[in-house]
C-alpha cells in the first residue's frame, strides 16, 4: 500500500536527533515554558522573517489567542465580524466563532481553492474589522489584493498558515522591484499549526502565533498561559495553551530541514503536474508559491477514483468532504449555498505527496490515474 502520508518513515529519519533532543529535555528538569521553547520560538520567528513568535498549544488555538489579543487592545469587539473563505479547514470558522465574533464566508476561486478576492468587498459592512487569508493546500493567499482591501477599509489580516509552513509570496515594492515574504509574515499575524502530518509537524499537537506586532505579542504570550504575565498575577481571563518543551524540542529538530523537505514536496508536485495527462482530472492551479502541504485534484468521478485507487493500493484523502456551512456544528447555516465551495467539496481528492516517497511509488500512482477511465 502506498500510504497518503507515512509519518513513521518521515520522523524515523530524524531519530537519533530526536531522541537526543528528549534528552535534553528530560535532563532539564524543565517541561513548561523553558529554554526549548524560548530557542524555538526564536528559531522560528527568524525562519519566517518576523519579530516574534509564540508557541501555543495547537493551530486552532493560535487564531483564537490573535482574535482574543486584538478583542483586549480593543480593536475587536464581540459581534465583529471577520471575513473568512467558506472553503477551508472547519478550524478557521471555530476560531472567529469561538471569541464571540461572526464569521463571514466568501466563496473561494474555483482553481485556486483559495478565497476569491474579488468577492470580498461585497461582504464587508460597517462591523467587518479582519480578513482572514487562509493559505490553503500550501499556497498563498493573494496578499497584495487582500492588503488593498485591508488598507481601504482599515482591517486587520489574519493569516491561517496551518498549511503553509515555508510558503512565500512576491511583493512589487514602491520602487518596482520584487521581494519576498513568508507565510506568516504576509499579514498583521498568522497562526500556525504544528499537527503531525504539517509540513512542520510534531510528534503531537502544537502551535504558533507570529507577528510584528509588540502589543498583540505580549497580550497574547499573557494570554496563552492562564492571562498570566508574572506568576500568580493575572492581567486577563486567559488560556492554558503552551507549546511543551518536548514539542518544542522536536519541531526545533525538523525546522532545520524544512525548506529541504518544501524542495522534495516540490519536485513530487511538479512531476505530477508534468504526467498526469487523465483528461477527467483537473489539476491544481498555483497562481503563488506552493510547499505542497496537499496535492489535491478534482475530478466529478471522486468516489469511483478513489476507490479505484484504494483496489490498486494507493491511498487517498479527501480535504474536505463537508463545507463549514454544511456542518452540523453550523445549523444556522446549513440552508445557505455557496455553489463553488460545494462543488469543490464534492469533487477534491488529495494524492499522496511527501518527502518520502519513493520514484516508483510517484510513478505507480502516476500510471494508475492516467489508466482511470470511470
Amino acid at each position: 500500500m502506498i500510504l497518503f502520508l507515512d509519518l513513521k518513515k518521515i520522523n524515523l529519519r530524524y531519530q537519533d536527533e530526536l531522541k537526543e533532543a528528549f534528552d535534553r529535555v528530560l535532563n532539564s528538569g524543565l517541561y513548561i515554558l523553558g529554554e526549548e521553547v524560548e530557542k524555538f520560538e526564536k528559531e522560528f520567528a527568524k525562519y519566517c522573517g518576523t519579530k516574534y513568535a509564540l508557541g501555543v498549544g495547537s493551530g486552532l488555538d493560535a487564531l483564537k489567542l490573535i482574535i482574543r489579543g486584538y478583542k483586549e487592545l480593543g480593536v475587536f469587539r464581540e459581534g465583529d465580524e471577520i471575513i473568512v473563505p467558506a472553503n477551508t479547514y472547519i478550524a478557521s470558522v471555530l476560531a472567529v466563532s469561538e471569541e464571540g465574533l461572526k464569521p463571514v464566508l466568501v466563496e473561494p476561486k474555483i482553481d485556486t481553492f483559495l478565497i476569491d478576492t474579488n468577492k470580498i468587498e461585497e461582504k464587508i459592512t460597517d462591523n467587518t474589522k479582519a480578513i482572514m487569508a487562509v493559505h490553503l493546500y500550501g499556497q498563498t493567499c493573494e496578499m497584495d489584493k487582500i492588503w488593498q482591501i485591508a488598507e481601504k477599509y482599515d482591517l486587520k489580516i489574519i493569516e491561517d498558515s496551518a498549511q503553509a509552513h515555508g510558503a512565500e509570496y512576491k511583493w512589487k515594492s514602491e520602487n518596482g522591484k520584487w521581494k519576498k515574504k513568508k507565510a506568516g509574515n504576509l499579514g498583521n499575524a498568522s497562526g500556525f499549526s504544528f499537527y503531525p502530518g504539517k509540513n512542520l509537524g510534531a510528534l503531537g499537537d502544537g502551535g504558533a502565533v507570529t507577528t510584528n506586532d509588540n502589543e498583540l505579542y505580549e497580550v497574547t504570550k499573557a494570554l496563552r498561559n492562564y492571562g498570566s504575565h508574572k506568576k500568580y498575577e493575572n492581567l486577563y481571563k486567559g488560556y492554558n495553551s503552551r507549546l511543551d518543551e518536548t514539542q518544542a524540542a522536536f519541531l526545533r529538530v525538523k525546522l532545520k530541514y524544512l525548506d529541504e523537505v518544501i524542495e522534495k514536496r516540490k519536485k513530487v508536485a511538479k512531476y505530477y503536474l508534468e504526467n498526469i495527462t487523465n483528461d477527467r482530472i483537473l489539476l491544481p492551479k498555483i497562481l503563488t508559491d506552493s510547499v505542497w502541504h496537499l496535492f489535491v485534484i478534482r475530478t466529478k468521478e471522486r468516489n469511483k477514483l478513489q476507490k479505484y485507487l484504494n483496489d490498486n493500493n494507493i491511498q487517498t484523502l479527501i480535504h474536505y468532504p463537508i463545507p463549514p456551512h454544511k456542518q452540523k456544528a453550523y445549523k444556522e447555516w446549513n440552508n445557505l449555498s455557496f455553489s463553488i465551495t460545494e462543488k469543490i467539496h464534492n469533487e477534491v481528492l488529495s494524492l499522496p505527496i511527501s518527502e518520502v516517497m519513493e520514484n516508483m511509488e510517484i510513478e505507480k500512482v502516476i500510471d494508475k490515474i492516467n489508466k482511470f477511465e470511470g
